[in-house]
C-alpha cells in the first residue's frame, strides 16, 4: 500500500473536536487505500506557555532542560490523537522521536536529524495500524532529547516521508496554500498552485512562516511532493515540487518581509586572506546564524564586512564579534537593530532582465531607501527601515502584480 504522511499543526489540534477532526480526515484517507502516517505539533499554544513556565522559574534556562520541557508537548497531542483514532474503530499507535530512532546532532533546540529507523514505523503499518509521531523532536547518540526547533515538525513529516518512500507529505495548516505574500500585510496576495523546491525554500529562508526551511531542504534533497493544505476544508492547496517548464514563463512568484532582523558592520578589517573565515568560524561556534553577507575592499590594506542575522541572535552576535576584534583587527563595529528585509522571489529570474530595475523603481517611487541589496540566482533582497518595511512590500507586490494568479500577468 502507498504510504501518505500527514502532518498536523499546532492550530488544527488546540482541542478536542480538532483533533477528531484532524482523526476523520486520517481514517478517510486510510479508507483510500493509504498506509497513515501522522505528524503532530504540540496543541495550540501550549509550547509558549512552557516557555513562559520555564522563564519563570529561570530567565536563562539550561537548553537540554528546555528541550526536556518542550518536547512534552508533542507527546501528549500525539497520545490524545491515538485514543480519538481508537474511540473512532482504528487501530492506532503513538511514538515519540526516540521511539523510532530519530537521530540527530546534540545542538539542543536547533538539533538537525542525521537518520531515521523507519522499520519500527513499517512493522506498525504492516498490521494494519494507524501510527502517529511527536514532531519537533529526536535523540542524540547519549539518548538526550533533543528538538528541531520552532516550526520543526514540518521538518519532522518530510523527514519521515522521506524515509519510508511516501507518495507524498500533506502539512496542514490554518493557511489554505502558499501565498504570493504574506495576506495578512498584503491582503491582495494570492493562492500559488505550485511553487518550487527552491522558490519556496527562499521564500521560508525569508520570513515565509508557513513552512519550516530544513523541511524544504528534505523535500528536494529527497524528492518528496509536499501539498501545504487547510486543515478545515477540503479544497487543493499548494503543491511543492521540482520546476515545471511554466514556471520559469513567472519572473516572480511571490514576496517576503522579514523583520526582527539586526545588522552587524565591521568597519576597517585588515584586508587579509583567512579573516573573513575566522570571524563566521567564530559566529558558527556560537551557534549564531547569517544570513546576508556583503564585503567591500576600502584598501589595499582594509575591508568593510556587514552581515545581516535575527534579532533574537543578537546578543550572541555581539560577543562574537568583540572576542575575534584583535585577531582579526577591524576599527569600528555598527549595529543596526531597526532594520527588516524585503525580497521578491522567482525562479524565472534565472532567464529575465530587468526584474532588480523594476524593483527598485518601485521603491523609489514608494519613497522607500533601501540600506544594502543582496541577490541570489532566484531572488533580490533589500534591507530597508524597519518602519518602512510594509510599504517596501506592498510596492513590490503591485508591481510585479502579486494580486494575481500567475497564468495572468504580464512579463
Amino acid at each position: 500500500m502507498a504510504i501518505l504522511v500527514q502532518k498536523f499543526g499546532g492550530t488544527s489540534v488546540a482541542d478536542a473536536e480538532k483533533i477528531r477532526r484532524a482523526a476523520r480526515r486520517v481514517i478517510k484517507a486510510a479508507e483510500n487505500g493509504y498506509s497513515v502516517v501522522v505528524v503532530a505539533s504540540a496543541r495550540g499554544k501550549q509550547t509558549d506557555q512552557l516557555v513562559a513556565d520555564a522563564l519563570e522559574l529561570n530567565p536563562n534556562p539550561p537548553k537540554r532542560e528546555m528541550d526536556q520541557l518542550l518536547s512534552t508537548g508533542e507527546q501528549q497531542t500525539v497520545s490524545l490523537f491515538a485514543m480519538a483514532l481508537d474511540a473512532m474503530g482504528r487501530q492506532a499507535i503513538s511514538f515519540t522521536g526516540g521511539q523510532i530512532r530519530m537521530m540527530t546532532d546534540s545542538v539542543h533546540t536547533k538539533a538537525r536529524i542525521r537518520s531515521i529507523d523507519a522499520e519500527r514505523i513499517h512493522n506498525q503499518l504492516d498490521q494494519g495500524k494507524i501510527v502517529i509521531v511527536a514532531g519537533f523532536q529526536g535523540i542524540d547518540e547519549f539518548e538526550n532529547i533533543t528538538t528541531l526547533g520552532r516550526g520543526g515538525s514540518d521538518t519532522t513529516a518530510v523527514a519521515i516521508a522521506a524515509a519510508l518512500g511516501a507518495k507524498e507529505c500533506e502539512i496542514y495548516t490554518d493557511v489554505d496554500g502558499i501565498y504570493t505574500s504574506d495576506p495578512r500585510i498584503y491582503k491582495k496576495a494570492v493562492k500559488m498552485d505550485q511553487i518550487s523546491y527552491d522558490e519556496m525554500l527562499e521564500m521560508a529562508s525569508l520570513g515565509a512562516g508557513v513552512m519550516h526551511p530544513r523541511a524544504v531542504e528534505f523535500g528536494k534533497k529527497y524528492d518528496v511532493k509536499i501539498h501545504v493544505r487547510s486543515s478545515s476544508d477540503e479544497t487543493i492547496g499548494t503543491i511543492i515540487t521540482h520546476e515545471v517548464p511554466q514556471m520559469e514563463g513567472v519572473v516572480v512568484s511571490g514576496a517576503t518581509i522579514q523583520k526582527d532582523m539586526a545588522k552587524i558592520g565591521l568597519v576597517g578589517v585588515d584586508n587579509v586572506p583567512g579573516n573573513a573565515a575566522k570571524i563566521f568560524a567564530h559566529l558558527a561556534k556560537a551557534k549564531v546564524v547569517v544570513n546576508d553577507i556583503i564585503q567591500t575592499e576600502i584598501s589595499s590594506e582594509k575591508a568593510n564586512l556587514s552581515f545581516m542575522i535575527e534579532i533574537s541572535d543578537l546578543d550572541a552576535a555581539r560577543k562574537a564579534v568583540a572576542e575575534i576584534r584583535n585577531e582579526v583587527n577591524f576599527t569600528d563595529v555598527f549595529i543596526r537593530e531597526d532594520i527588516a528585509e524585503v525580497s521578491v522571489i522567482g525562479v524565472g529570474m534565472r532567464t529575465h532582465y530587468g526584474v532588480a530595475e523594476k524593483m527598485f523603481g518601485a521603491l523609489a517611487e514608494a519613497k522607500v531607501n533601501i540600506d544594502s541589496i543582496t541577490t541570489s540566482e532566484i531572488r533580490i533582497s533589500c534591507a530597508v527601515d524597519e518602519d518602512q518595511a510594509e510599504k517596501a512590500l506592498e510596492a513590490v507586490c503591485n508591481v510585479f502584480e502579486l494580486d494575481r494568479p500567475a497564468k495572468q500577468r504580464g512579463s
